[in-house]
């Protein structure tokens, strides 16, 4: 017996990769991205001011090669080439697909809109990466403003195969279809959005949890570690294979969800969070999270922690695929399409 799913899992159907990608902002998301269709096979071009644009996107290629190598993905097709550009220009140029990946500032990103629409080929999508802007606001001032979509992802890009796809009020429907059809052809899961709201779904539960872990912080009750504890030691195991919902459905019993809700539901009038509030970032605050935070991780470097997350991701996905279950679905599909018997929609 197979998990249901609400969202399109990659690998329904054959999807085309697009011929070439373009990657405007090559931080932690950027960089990512560039590393997930490179390692489909598709060529990229990268643009970013920092001048250390092309040691950070070499260093993330690599660590999405060494994730992928454990999930059993490499090497099946050829690498695409990553190039890093001097210019948007020069970075766009024939791409079919342009991933924004600048600060959250809609005045920026509408800035680089205007250079990239300046060089993009008519019929070229705009997939900004934004954790929650509303694309009606970022394609405000846009000549086409039909070919913006938010393709939300989630870290690491190469490995998590969620991406919220959002569209804005003179968003076509063609380009959100297609933009569904290659992020499901690159192995991951779309998950169409259909209305629009400030920091779409993932970050608004995503938000409402760090609230509540900010308050236990501040309040004394628990420390950074112990509150990371709790997640990783007990329901985040349970989060990560079958969310919320389902999860509580399998605490009814016989009774299911319906049995759940009506023995649990009194407790949601007990005042037990504070969602709708946070506390003061103050210096000291800030201090104290520090602190804890760098406690916690004790002599680790940020490099080692990463590769360790990835360690645990790719085995976790490789379970889950063995189980067919959750993500281990799209890693399953994105095998079955990156197979030597099975590479119609993949590019040399």
């Amino acid at each position: 017996m197979t998990g249901p799913s609400t969202i399109g899992q990659a690998g329904e159907d054959e999807r085309e990769l697009p011929a070439r990608v373009c990657v405007v902002g090559a931080g932690v998301i950027g960089a990512a991205w560039a590393a997930r269709w490179a390692l489909c096979g598709v060529n990229v071009a990268v643009h970013d001011l920092s001048p250390t644009t092309a040691e950070r996107v070499e260093a993330t290629l690599h660590a999405a090669t060494v994730a992928w190598e454990r999930l059993g993905l490499l090497p099946i097709v050829p690498l695409g080439d990553v190039t890093v550009a001097g210019g948007i220009g020069d970075a766009v140029g024939d791409a079919v697909l342009v991933h924004e990946c600048v600060p959250e500032r809609p005045e920026i990103k509408q800035a680089v809109y205007a250079e990239i629409e300046a060089a993009a080929a008519p019929e070229a999508v705009i997939a900004s990466s934004t954790s929650g802007i509303r694309p009606s606001e970022l394609q405000s001032t846009m000549m086409h403003p039909e070919r913006l979509v938010v393709g939300h992802p989630f870290n690491p890009v190469y490995l998590l195969p969620l991406v919220e796809v959002v569209g804005g009020d003179r968003t076509s429907e063609h380009t959100i279809e297609r933009a569904m059809d290659w992020f499901a052809a690159a192995g991951m899961a779309p998950l169409r959005v259909r209305s629009e709201i400030d920091g779409f779904v993932a970050d608004r539960l995503m938000e409402a949890l760090w609230r509540e872990a900010l308050w236990l912080v501040h309040d004394g009750v628990a420390t950074v570690a112990e509150i990371d504890d709790a997640m990783r030691l007990g329901f985040g195991l349970r989060w990560a294979q079958m969310g919320v919902f389902q999860t509580y459905a399998t605490a009814g019993g016989e009774g299911g969800f319906r049995h759940f809700i009506e023995h649990f539901a009194p407790t949601l009038d007990l005042p037990w969070t504070k969602l709708t509030d946070v506390p003061a970032l103050t210096p000291e605050f800030i201090a104290t999270l520090i602190a804890q935070s760098d406690e916690q991780s004790g002599d680790q470097p940020i490099a080692e922690l990463c590769a360790a997350r990835d360690r645990n991701l790719a085995d976790l996905l490789l379970a889950l695929e063995a189980n067919d279950w959750g993500a281990g679905r799209s890693l399953a599909a994105l095998r079955r399409r990156m197979s030597a018997g099975n590479r119609t929609a993949l590019r040399p």
